[in-house]
């Protein structure tokens, strides 16, 4: 076997491969493209109400309105009205039902995309219906039954019993809102017609493969007259994922009809009412547990809102149940999954996809038993993790956590952030201290990486190597700023023993690699990687041989390492190699294919092998509130974070802080709200809904990575780092409800749902204070 020696390059950190190109605007987005001749420009109009009958439309208004080419219905779809990734109930256009105000229901197709977004805006006046009552929200759905796709169950052991026995119990209900993807780089597509009826999309899309599907089902066409090409996002978080779709099948449908390009992009405000998001989650739960605090027994209710359709509800929900366990061993436990359909936009995948909302509940649970006990809710969490005696390393669904590291890397984690004696620096603080209260707060995080639908766990890649020794790799990834193409280009470079400037990476193409997953589940560079690496490997191979033979020596001394080939005495450069191989007719690109090995599930029961390994960190977070403002500031955030053996640590690091930041936006500003009545969504603007800025993250700010190699063997035994830091924000939550339960007496625990927004977080202390002047009258 030949061998690359360009070790130096994996574990490295060069800069991302489009850097530059960002900070100086020549990185080229959809909406960078030049537009062709003849270009038109869509818009959409929506429904004006949640929930209705769609009566009918005038287009002839629209029609006469300046600029409009032609304007599209349901009825001009030749295929499949249908958008929906796994089951068919979401309509790319409303055609006799509406389902949520902001539902698309025409397309306004004009010569200008000013032109046509002034004709959709008449979707008040043109759209008639008759309005029908509105479900708002989930618990609303679930009192009614009505849900997108059936109820889940993952149990084990005795719960009933587990609970009637244990010496101590606490049961209660809270909720988390949902979360706003908010990429910088909106919904768009923009379709050009091809010769013998085939169509080449550009879409900001993280998943090309889909798209292509569903254009072709939407035009009654075969996969391959379909074309779809993504060079980059500028940010996808999951909104990119499926929801995409809607928008690509209008710009195709279009496009193909008037025999012109159309480009269709969407404003803030309209991506805001179309597209779906992560699901809020509601929550009811019993817990058993004995005096130190160990969990014997559990049973929790999980009520997502769904939105209107299913999108991608019933994996989000299986993988809510799937890490409700997130580190802990619960020995008896029934869960309950119920996906709520709402008259609201359909809601979708999201970083975490479910994990987040799953884990989240043990971790509120958690605290409060701590509470009730008068314990430090680490000591708790400490008892509760998974651990290999007794048995206590399996999973809910059955798969054993063969790779626990939870408790070095928090033993790690305190010393580094000084945990115990900033615990008590905190509690001399608060009892000093009348308005201001600081809180901390810690939590771990064990999160499993692969898609938990086994089928989705494989990738290609092409690798072509140049004459001149220039490489050049297509995978099925895409790149949405998260460095996929600069990790895959260095594993390439490795391979072949070049320098990274050598290889570059080109756009996804469905031309070139076929039938891809979504670059999602944090498996982007586990899966492609390894692709990209294996057609690196076979041309490696092959040049091997042809080095050999000029030698004269053995193929397994072959050495490729700093752009040379070598062999003892002997060495060429790889460009010379390159060139006496094709003469030799050699050849010189490769493709590649990888498979995530051992994983199965059974999605009816809820068990199996769902995940490849587990990915792990911990936060250690310090807040500051005003009790009087319900105001909050975070002073300091310490994280470490299990990337494996990192391939780009700058890279993993960044993403590492970005996660956290999300994380916390979530759970602290980041706050969706409904009119009551009317359905409409009220937070669909920066002016309204709040993501976090930069005045919004850590004044002291501490992440590391945890050096271990990760016990399977992933690309160059590094881990997943997209979503698993998301949970790290948990702390933040955790901390400010250890402020707020400073306001109270001995062992409160202060009712704070999420977003714990500087209101919330207002009346959780006043609350407190009701609580205390009540016993004071009592007594």
């Amino acid at each position: 076997m030949t061998r690359a020696l360009n070790s130096g390059l994996i574990g490295t950190s060069p800069p991302h491969e489009s850097a530059l190109l960002h900070v100086t605007g020549e990185a080229r987005y959809t909406d960078d493209i030049p537009e062709a001749q003849g270009t038109l420009h869509a818009a959409l109009g929506l429904s004006p109400v949640a929930h209705g009958r769609l009566l009918g439309i005038d287009l002839d208004l629209l029609r006469r309105q300046p600029g409009v080419v032609a304007v599209l219905t349901a009825a001009d779809i030749p295929g499949d009205n249908n958008c929906g990734p796994l089951v068919h109930d979401d309509p790319i256009l409303a055609a006799e039902h509406l389902r949520y105000l902001g539902q698309p229901v025409f397309a306004v197709i004009a010569s200008s995309r000013l032109l046509a977004r002034r004709a959709a805006a008449l979707a008040k006046t043109a759209i008639r219906c008759e309005a029908l009552p509105a479900v708002l929200n989930a618990l609303q759905a679930h009192a009614a039954g009505d849900y997108v796709v059936p109820p889940m169950h993952l149990s084990r052991g005795d719960a009933a019993t587990a609970l009637a026995q244990a010496p101590l119990s606490l049961s209660g209900d809270w909720s988390v809102g949902g979360q706003e993807q908010f990429y910088l780089e909106g919904q768009i597509s923009y379709a050009l017609p091809q010769e013998q009826q085939a169509m080449l999309l550009h879409c900001s899309t993280q998943h090309p493969s889909e798209m292509q599907q569903l254009i072709a089902h939407a035009l009654g066409w075969q996969a391959h007259q379909v074309q779809v090409q993504c060079r980059r996002m500028g940010g996808g978080f999951g909104g990119k994922e499926s929801q995409s779709a809607l928008f690509a099948c209008v710009a195709a449908i279009a496009a193909q009809q008037l025999q012109r390009p159309v480009k269709l992009r969407v404003d803030r405000d309209d991506d805001f009412l179309i597209t779906g998001r992560r699901h809020g989650f509601d929550y009811r739960w019993q817990i058993g547990f004995d005096e130190q605090g160990h969990i014997l027994g559990a049973e929790v209710d999980l009520i997502a809102n769904c939105g209107h359709s299913a999108d991608l509800s019933a994996p989000v929900m299986a993988r809510a149940l799937c890490h409700f366990d997130n580190a802990y061993w619960l020995p008896h436990l029934a869960l309950h999954g119920f996906c709520a359909r709402t008259n609201t936009q359909s809601n979708t995948a999201f970083r975490g996809f479910g994990g987040p909302q799953g884990a989240l509940a043990i971790e509120m649970i958690l605290d409060s038993v701590a509470r009730s006990l008068g314990l430090d809710p680490l000591l708790v969490r400490q008892r509760n993790f998974y651990r290999s005696e007794g048995g206590c390393d399996v999973t809910p669904y059955g798969q054993p956590v063969a790779d626990n590291i939870l408790q070095p890397l928090t033993d790690q984690l305190l010393a580094s952030s000084d945990y115990h004696a900033r615990r008590a620096e905190v509690a001399r603080f608060n009892t000093s201290s009348a308005v201001l209260k600081k809180g901390l707060a810690l939590t771990p995080v064990k999160f499993g990486i692969s898609f938990n639908v086994v089928h989705l766990n494989q990738a290609g890649a092409l690798v072509h190597v140049y004459t001149d020794g220039s490489v050049l790799v297509n995978h099925g990834g895409t790149e949405m700023g998260q460095g996929l193409n600069t990790k895959v280009a260095q594993v390439v470079a490795h391979e072949l023993g070049l320098s990274l400037s050598a290889v570059r990476c080109s756009a996804t193409d469905t031309q070139k690699v076929a039938n891809t997953s979504a670059t999602a589940a944090s498996t982007g560079t586990d899966l492609n990687g390894k692709a990209a690496q294996q057609a690196a490997q076979t041309i490696r191979q092959r040049l091997a041989i042809c080095a050999a033979a000029l030698f004269g020596c053995e193929v397994a001394v072959i050495e490729f390492a700093n752009d040379e080939v070598r062999a003892g005495s002997h060495s060429l450069s790889f460009k010379d190699l390159v060139a006496k191989a094709y003469l030799q007719r050699v050849q010189l690109w490769s493709e590649g294919f990888y498979t995530t090995p051992g994983l199965q599930w059974d999605k009816t029961r809820l068990q199996g092998r769902p995940f490849y390994y587990f990915a792990y960190g911990a936060a250690v977070v310090e807040v500051l509130v005003d009790t009087l403002t319900g105001e909050n500031r975070i002073t300091r955030a310490d994280l470490l974070h299990d990337a494996g053996r990192s391939l780009n640590p700058a890279l993993d690091i960044g993403q590492v802080e970005g996660g956290f930041v999300q994380g916390v936006g979530w759970l602290t500003t980041e706050e969706l709200v409904w009119h009551p009545s009317s359905g409409a969504l009220l937070t669909h603007a920066p002016s309204t809904y709040k993501i976090p800025t930069a005045n919004d993250s850590p004044l002291d700010f501490r992440v590391n990575l945890f050096e271990q190699a990760n016990a399977v063997a992933s690309i160059h035994r590094s881990k997943a780092v997209g979503e698993p830091p998301l949970l790290l924000g948990f702390a933040a939550l955790l901390a400010i409800k250890d402020a707020v339960a400073a306001c109270g007496p001995a062992g409160c625990d202060p009712q704070l749902c999420a977003p714990a927004t500087a209101e919330r977080v207002l009346a959780a202390v006043g609350a407190l204070g009701a609580q205390g002047s009540a016993s004071g009258s009592a007594q």
